[in-house]
Order: structure tokens, then C-alpha cells, then sequence
């Protein structure tokens, strides 16, 4: 019995302790947990399924199409891990989706986003990631919070365009800084 008892403690400290992990940041960013359910929606952006942003695609003037999946950074490099695909014509902005970016990794952002848009903040952008991934949600929040006025976010991302069977292209993340 007291076995038992044990085994009941540890696992209400464990609920316990879970619970007390924050989600958010004071600034509404999602900090933990980036690979669990997302909303349907990001204030500041139009959600997109693979019709809607195919419809988008084939406009006289495309959005411009942004990954931001993660890639290991070690010792001032990108480490290949794993092979990544994107959307074809993508800008592969790596690891900044984090709730928490660093001026660095900020600066890495906004410089790519500038140089890709022209200084525009009017150009359609649409921020995608993995299915279930709350890092296109952040990169969505934070484009909207510099001033970027036609946001979308493609929820389900690499994973919906690839169950559709659409061409994919070797990724390479843009360099950094």
C-alpha cells in the first residue's frame, strides 16, 4: 500500500507541475509545447487550407511563402539532421518561430522579411510550419507586430500540402545572421 501511495504522489506532482508550466509569454507568444493542437485562428492573419492558398498561388501576384520549421544551430552553423522540403519558392527562416527570440534571431527575421518584401509591409505573407506546430502561429503574431498588413497562416503546412501530393523542393535555411 504505501507503494501505491507513492506512485499516487509522484503522479499528482507530476499533474501538478505540468500545470504550473506556462504556455504563453507575457506578450502572447506560445513558449512550450510547439508540437500540440493548434487554434483555428491567429489574430492578425487569415487561416489557409491547401485550396485556399493554392487559389492564392496562382494570382497575377503571389504571396510570398515563409517556413519556419526548425533546423539545430551548433557552434554558429545549421546542422543537417534531417533532409527538409518546403513549398516550392519558399524562404526557409529557421528557428524563428520560437515564443522567445533573442535579438539575434529577431534581427534574423526582420532582416529576411525586409529583404524578401522590398521594405513592403503591405506584401501578402504566408507562415507555415508542420501540422500541430505553434511556430507559424508565433512568426504570424510577430510579423503582424512589425507592422506586416496581409498575413495568412497555412495551419496544417508542410503536412497538408504533402497528404495533397504536390511537388515539394530541397530546403536549405537562408544564412545566418
Amino acid at each position: 500500500m504505501p507503494r501505491l501511495l507513492a506512485i499516487l504522489l509522484l503522479g499528482l506532482a507530476l499533474n501538478v507541475a505540468q500545470a504550473e508550466t506556462a504556455l504563453f509569454s507575457a506578450q502572447g507568444y506560445r513558449i512550450a509545447q510547439y508540437r500540440s493542437p493548434t487554434p483555428a485562428t491567429v489574430d492578425g492573419a487569415q487561416t489557409l487550407d491547401t485550396q485556399a492558398l493554392q487559389r492564392l498561388l496562382d494570382q497575377a501576384s503571389p504571396p510570398l511563402l515563409i517556413d519556419v520549421y526548425r533546423r539545430p544551430w551548433v557552434q554558429g552553423r545549421f546542422i543537417d539532421s534531417e533532409p527538409h522540403a518546403n513549398l516550392p519558392g519558399s524562404l526557409w527562416l529557421a528557428n524563428t518561430g520560437d515564443g522567445d527570440l533573442d535579438p539575434t534571431w529577431q534581427e534574423y527575421f526582420s532582416h529576411h522579411l525586409r529583404t524578401a518584401t522590398g521594405g513592403r509591409l503591405e506584401r501578402p505573407l504566408v507562415f507555415y510550419c508542420r501540422a500541430d506546430c505553434w511556430l507559424s502561429w508565433n512568426a504570424v503574431k510577430r510579423a503582424a507586430a512589425m507592422g506586416y498588413k496581409q498575413l495568412y497562416w497555412y495551419r496544417d503546412g508542410l503536412d497538408a500540402w504533402e497528404a495533397a501530393n504536390l511537388p515539394l523542393q530541397a530546403a536549405r535555411p537562408e544564412p545566418f545572421p
